[in-house]
């Protein structure tokens, strides 16, 4: 049997499953990276680590979110998806620290530490619970 890059993608959706586990797993680096930022930098590092933190966290779940609706459409929406919705989302998060960083609290060396620190932390961490199988898609059974 062929698919169809035109069908929608058969399945359930996984990918607000993966991209909740994702954010629940952001919850104990929270105090993690936000103390780290305050021993060196203060209020101004503690706020602005959990400002990258919401950021993180807002960028997977929305990724997440255009995946799951794009495979409804087709495989084809999907792909073109995640190619724009990866250069969208950077755009934005780009806007994101430039709308800030002049502000007082701001202190631009931990929220970008923060910011590449606990994407690919999260992703690693993240990598290690998804399963892919096709009998268990998404996360991997428990037990």
């Amino acid at each position: 049997m062929t698919t169809s890059l035109a069908q929608p993608v058969a399945g359930p959706a996984v990918e607000i499953t993966v991209a909740r586990d994702l954010a629940r797993r952001a919850v104990p680096l929270a105090p993690v990276a936000i103390g780290l930022c305050a021993m060196f930098w203060g209020l101004h590092g503690a706020l602005s680590s959990a400002y990258a933190l919401v950021l993180v966290v807002a960028n997977f779940v929305l990724a997440a979110a255009l995946m799951t609706w794009a495979a409804r459409i087709s495989l084809a929406v999907m792909l073109g998806t995640v190619l724009a919705g990866y250069i969208v989302r950077l755009a934005v998060l780009t806007l994101a620290v430039l709308a800030v960083r002049r502000a007082g609290w701001v202190e631009l060396v931990p929220l970008g530490l923060t910011l590449a620190v606990a994407h690919l932390t999260l992703l690693v961490w993240e990598a290690r619970h998804v399963s892919a199988s096709l009998a268990f898609p998404g996360l991997k059974p428990k037990g």
